[in-house]
């Protein structure tokens, strides 16, 4: 999800989501945050009953070696980092072990002499577990509730309710299609909403543009066919993967470090850069209003952190001191809600080396204020957030949104 601000002649912001992070719908006049979420039981034909989820962290460079041989020859799934290159010494690897797999994973990892520890002991039961029936029930009511997670139908069909309801609020629009032919919905809020002194200050001044959904293809298929799905559903190569990283496929340092030129990777950048419709549509929207946006914000989870460029490069951004104090000030706003610790700093030193990024693409296009949320939590739930983590992760993240726009329009003249 991103977020892009602007000055009164035009004043814009944008929120998407990429990768396939699950949507935590969440009002907050002017979006609905996207997590990684939660479906009905016993869909994916139990497939994945044994499943583990684990975590450990390289002590010595032989661990990391071996580490990276062994990602290699067995089918595992990296939750953290996202690519076998960006598993460095010292940091947290979390790998998503299926049952078919683990024989071999875990003898191979015993024989490095690595210690790990079990984050989830079977991963279809605790995805069971989560869409009880007090979910689906609340998911069966005719009002939305935002408390639970939805399906792409369930959110494209509120965000046109809210239009027709709320018309004098919000304006609905499309910027595009994806892939697959789904409308890449954007909302607009408009100046006239009066509740929220604070939401109001800032309409006042600015435009804000909500994406709740980017990635709306895998979005889809994360609820039908593959609960931990990230890529989009492209099918450019002769290979029978598909999808394509949205989030490796903007034209900045396109496919170099931290992205993968392989289709069947989950950070694959694509054939080109901008190949994906989606990337297309988000990326010629702000060249439209390249002259009006003035920040952008990018939500994913999961690691709680916020970041800002490079992430291509270990470089110091030019105003770095502006983006640094909004981006400690947001931090200490979402501890001061539930004590929940974030980390903060440039995606490349305080999470890892990618390319092809959008909050990096965005500042390249002159888009000074670029931050990109990885929300709750740090590993224990990973990319299975409970649902009653909704309310309070959208708080907290509602004052960090509202402190980070306070400080630009005070600290960072928006020129």
């Amino acid at each position: 999800m991103n977020i892009y601000l602007s000055k009164n002649t035009f004043r814009s912001s944008l929120f998407h989501m990429e990768r396939n992070v699950r949507i935590i719908a969440v009002y907050l006049i002017f979006a609905s945050l996207n997590l990684r979420g939660v479906v009905q039981t016993f869909l994916y034909n139990n497939r994945y009953g044994g499943d583990q989820v684990i975590r450990l962290i390289p002590k010595v460079e032989q661990h990391v070696e071996a580490l990276k041989d062994i990602s290699e020859q067995v089918k595992v799934d990296l939750w953290q980092p996202s690519s076998i290159a960006s598993i460095k010494l010292g940091s947290v690897v979390d790998i998503h072990v299926p049952s078919n797999s683990s024989q071999l994973f875990f003898q191979s990892l015993l024989q490095t002499g690595m210690t790990f520890k079990i984050l989830v002991s079977d991963l279809q039961e605790l995805m069971e577990e989560q869409s009880g029936s007090c979910a689906r029930c609340c998911r069966s009511n005719s009002l939305y509730n935002y408390e639970v997670y939805h399906t792409l139908e369930e959110i494209q069909n509120w965000m046109l309710q809210m239009n027709r309801t709320y018309s004098h609020l919000l304006y609905l629009f499309s910027i595009g299609k994806s892939y697959e032919g789904r409308p890449l919905f954007v909302f607009q809020a408009v100046q006239k909403y009066r509740s929220d002194p604070v939401i109001r200050k800032l309409l006042n001044q600015l435009y804000f543009y909500v994406m709740p959904v980017f990635n709306v293809d895998g979005y889809h298929y994360s609820w039908t066919t593959d609960r931990f799905w990230r890529k989009t559903r492209s099918n450019s190569t002769n290979f029978s993967c598909r999808g394509v990283d949205a989030n490796r496929n903007w034209k900045v340092k396109w496919c170099s470090e931290g992205a993968s030129l392989h289709p069947c990777a989950d950070t694959y950048c694509g054939p080109m850069p901008e190949s994906e419709p989606e990337v297309k549509a988000v990326a010629n929207f702000l060249r439209k209003n390249k002259k009006q946006v003035k920040a952008y914000i990018s939500f994913h989870s999961y690691s709680q952190m916020i970041l800002y460029p490079y992430s291509y490069s270990e470089a110091i951004i030019p105003n770095f001191n502006c983006v640094e104090s909004a981006a400690y000030k947001a931090v200490s706003a979402i501890y001061s809600v539930y004590s929940i610790k974030y980390k903060h700093g440039p995606a490349s030193s305080t999470l890892y080396v990618t390319s092809g990024s959008s909050i990096d693409w965005a500042y390249k296009h002159g888009i000074s204020y670029s931050f990109a949320f990885e929300l709750r939590d740090t590993g224990y739930y990973g990319f299975l957030l409970p649902e009653s983590l909704i309310k309070p992760t959208c708080t907290e993240t509602t004052l960090a949104i509202k402190n980070i726009t306070n400080n630009l329009l005070k600290e960072c003249p928006l020129k």
